[in-house]
């Protein structure tokens, strides 16, 4: 008696590349590739000026119609200062949460090289990577007229004063403040701070990186 023959039809085979696909999909590198440049305000042709490779690869590895290889993931991660591990983080099983016990906190002078120096300041988000901003704890000391020098970086502060009588110059304006009050400027002007309190003078300072 001879066997029934089967005439169900075999499926289509994956491509190996559909097969590689599928296994990155959970890791989202396409969301975490066009996080970084527009992150940076960057546009397409900018980064391919960076990376040597065309605007119109990285348009596709963006929009997830070309799987990424590992020369050109690094390629990608040294323009953005990232590792590989970046793009291979579950981001479903990735907690964006980083605690500063205060006691592991370390103060640091605002100008090591300086004799004067108008403030120390602890990291409130030391542990937090990918910062889209900066937490300070700033200790303001008191300094002669015209002794604080101003400094500039890109991005916009908020100030916010907890205790003491703060000075702070922001280009040619000078301002007082007290405590419980805040100030947000951008923060590429020029700007300097001098303590006006005889005891402590402390506030959380907020920078963003980036342009306002």
């Amino acid at each position: 008696m001879k066997a029934k023959q089967s005439t169900r039809k075999a499926g289509p085979k994956s491509s190996p590349s559909q097969t590689i696909g599928e296994a990155i999909r959970p890791y989202a590198i396409a969301e975490k590739l066009r996080t970084l440049r527009l992150r940076k305000s960057m546009g397409l042709a900018q980064l391919a000026a960076h990376t040597g490779l065309s605007p119109a690869m990285l348009s596709r590895l963006e929009n997830a119609r070309l799987v990424p290889t590992l020369p050109t993931l690094v390629r990608i991660a040294m323009v953005f200062d990232v590792g590989l591990d970046y793009f291979f983080t579950d981001p479903r099983k990735r907690h964006v949460v980083a605690l500063s016990r205060r006691e592991e906190r370390l103060k640091f002078p605002a100008d090591p090289k300086s004799a004067t120096v108008p403030w120390h300041f602890e990291s409130l988000d030391f542990r937090a990577n990918e910062r889209r901003m900066n937490g300070y704890l700033a200790h303001f000391h008191p300094l002669p007229v015209g002794k604080a020098a101003p400094h500039f970086h890109p991005g916009a502060e908020l100030l916010y004063l907890m205790e003491g009588e703060l000075e702070i110059t922001i280009g040619m304006e000078t301002l007082q403040l007290a405590a419980g009050d805040a100030i947000y400027f951008d923060s590429m002007q020029k700007h300097a701070y001098r303590s006006l309190a005889a005891g402590p003078c402390t506030a959380i300072v907020v920078t963003t990186a980036g342009t306002v």
